[in-house]
């Protein structure tokens, strides 16, 4: 029997926006109704471009303003008050502020990660500021960050933010790379999987204390019970194809909390729907879960909403929430058939109703870096 080590850290707050729209109800719905959210660019140019569809909601979004109202929601939520905002830190997790590329060049500090990350957490009330850009696991180290200080006893509480909203420089680049999906469509863990396609993302979540949360009587959405890092070195862009990075990140996870493999319930996966990545991620999980992970319900709800890039960590924890508090495993959309490489009992077919005690969400990156967090119902 495994024991508890019951580090204390719960998630007080969330706010969240998808391509399905603004809030955990339009995303919750859309989840739920397994369709995907792709449909042809009408933000910008897609001339000339191997592919033009995303996931991203109506019109032009400002970026600085929908992670200003999301860190103000999710400070809502967990009720905080002046004082507790301004003894709170902020992690945001972004590729930098969307003026950067074509801000003078003696002039960019001023538009860098930290800069945006300072200015948002003035106008939220918040204190010190801290900017990951550490791509598709930004916002999931920040949110592991968090949870760290926060069990260590080093705050009581900080706020983490991630968004990316998808723009015509890095559509560019992934286009030119010819990672995005030909077929306009996400397939994880299918045979015929061709790429990614990017997706509108942004969201906010309170990481804070058992003790700070139960002295000021908020309800907890959940418990952040582990969470693991490991890099795998093997590539700039391709995974090891062993997964084994993942798996380590994976175990770190569940030993911090105590959890035995059979305990997990779900699986939000990173699942990017590229040939390489789903299969390493595959024997990452029958890795690090032995015979379980035959048996775990398996999703990457990227095939709806899109890669999120620096917001995937936190798009995907607020799905894991919504698995966790719904009872409702969300679908993997777009699969054709079986790939002999990723042997997982994927959700199929709509979404399956469940009551995880446990649930993972996974993300990774290029260069190797590879996160697990791990969420439970608050004790």
């Amino acid at each position: 029997m495994t024991t508890r080590s019951a580090p204390g850290v719960l998630i007080t707050g969330a706010a969240v926006l998808s391509a399905f729209g603004r809030g955990m109800g339009a995303l919750a719905a859309g989840l739920d109704a397994g369709r995907p959210a792709f449909a042809p660019v009408q933000r910008f140019d897609v001339t000339g471009r191997r592919v033009g569809v995303a996931a991203a909601m109506p019109g032009d979004p400002d970026l600085a303003a929908e992670l200003a109202a999301l860190v103000e929601e999710a400070c809502d939520e967990a009720k905080l008050s002046t004082p507790e905002r301004a003894g709170a830190a902020l992690f945001l997790a972004v590729h930098g502020d969307p003026r950067l590329a074509r801000s003078d060049p003696a002039d960019r500090r001023r538009f860098g990660g930290t800069a945006f990350a300072a200015a948002l957490a003035g106008g939220a009330g918040l204190g010190a500021a801290r900017a990951y850009t550490a791509a598709c696991v930004a916002a999931s180290t920040a949110i592991a960050d968090a949870a760290g200080i926060v069990a260590r006893g080093e705050a009581d509480r900080v706020v983490v933010a991630g968004g990316y909203l998808v723009e015509a420089d890095q559509f560019a680049l992934f286009d030119a790379g010819r990672a995005l999906a030909a077929d306009g469509a996400v397939r994880p863990f299918s045979a015929g999987r061709r790429g990614l396609l990017l997706g509108d993302g942004a969201g906010a979540v309170v990481v804070e204390s058992a003790a700070a949360a139960r002295e000021r009587g908020v309800e907890p959405l959940a418990a952040l019970a582990g969470w693991g890092r490991a890099g795998d070195a093997h590539h700039p862009c391709q995974p090891h194809p062993h997964g084994r990075g993942l798996a380590r990140a994976i175990a770190a996870a569940l030993r911090r909390a105590g959890v035995g493999p059979g305990e997990v319930g779900y699986v939000n996966a990173h699942g990017s729907g590229t040939e390489q990545s789903d299969a390493a991620e595959a024997e990452a999980l029958h890795a690090a879960l032995g015979e379980h992970a035959a048996a775990v319900p398996v999703s990457s709800t990227k095939a709806l909403h899109g890669q999120a890039l620096e917001a995937s960590g936190v798009l995907e924890l607020a799905v894991t929430l919504h698995a966790l508090r719904g009872g409702r495993l969300p679908v993997n959309a777009g699969f054709v058939a079986p790939d002999e490489r990723c042997p997982l009992d994927l959700v199929l077919g709509g979404a399956r109703a469940a009551s995880p005690a446990y649930a993972l969400t996974l993300n990774a990156a290029f260069g190797g870096a590879n996160t697990a967090l791990l969420l439970g119902a608050p004790s």
